[in-house]
């Protein structure tokens, strides 16, 4: 294993435990920033987004069209692209949904506290959301570790903005398993473990996609990623930053997200 894979797996394993960290801040914070929150959300979208459209969509229609000409390279990035967000439509139809597994729970969804017959429904729902996510970032932790592989430095973006992204679903895993155990401990540990798929995704990108690796594996998985990403984007994060949006503070965070990566890509080019 190289230095370039070890690096790669490195970032996907940030990016998934910072589920952790939103377990520890619904833990011992007294009360959730809702302005930072938003700003987050929509500065992580703005990442994602730009650097998706910009940047992995391009290098995918290069290396495709490299390998097969510029009318067939550039479809076949156009299915790459819609296939990777048809995938993540797909994974979100399959799933169970007893509750949106993406809606964000603040630190004051803690304070009420659940009557006596919550409790079964509250463990079930902990579990199912923990599933959820955990399904949800298996690709994305594909997309972190195919971004990492093929640009260390885009890699290190995407990962600060899937680890943006994973730290409300911490909270949204541990406050009902919490209240459904009343321990913390277990509360924190599924709400790791929810994050642990995402450098499992990496590891089977490493074991399953780069054996095979050419022009036109890379293209269309790169377009691929791209399209999960731009999904993500815009299925979860931006409609949960636009919940506690203040004066349009969603728009900023993703504006100056965008932004951020523009001018991080021209100087590291």
């Amino acid at each position: 294993m190289d230095t370039a894979v070890l690096f790669a797996l490195g970032l996907t394993l940030f990016a998934g435990l910072a589920t952790g960290i939103g377990s520890l801040i619904a833990f011992f914070a007294s009360r959730t920033n809702t302005k930072f929150l938003s700003i987050s959300l929509g500065f992580s979208a703005g990442v994602m987004i730009y650097v998706s459209m910009v940047e992995i969509f391009v290098k995918a229609k290069t290396a495709l069209t490299d390998a097969h000409g510029d009318s067939l390279g550039y479809w076949l990035t156009i299915v790459g692209f819609f296939g990777g967000m048809i995938f993540m439509a797909a994974l979100d139809r399959i799933l169970p949904q007893l509750e949106n597994p993406h809606e964000v729970k603040t630190v004051e969804d803690m304070d009420a506290g659940p009557t006596n017959d919550q409790y079964a429904h509250l463990r079930k729902m902990g579990i199912f959301t923990a599933l959820a996510i955990g399904i949800h970032n298996f690709p994305e932790g594909i997309a972190t570790f195919m971004s990492a592989i093929q640009d260390p430095s885009l890699g290190i973006a995407i990962a600060i903005a899937v680890a943006i992204h994973n730290i409300p679903e911490g909270i949204a895993v541990s406050v009902p398993i919490f209240y459904a155990t009343g321990s913390r401990k277990k509360a924190f540990q599924y709400s790791v473990l929810s994050g642990i798929s995402e450098p499992i995704g990496a590891i089977a990108a490493w074991l399953i996609l780069m054996p095979f690796m050419s022009d036109t594996m890379f293209g269309i998985v790169f377009a691929g990623v791209a399209g999960i990403m731009v999904f993500i984007s815009l299925d979860e994060l931006l409609p949960a930053a636009k919940r506690y949006d203040e004066a349009h503070l969603s728009i900023y965070g993703l504006i100056a997200g965008m932004a951020v990566m523009a001018i991080s890509l021209v100087l590291i080019a």
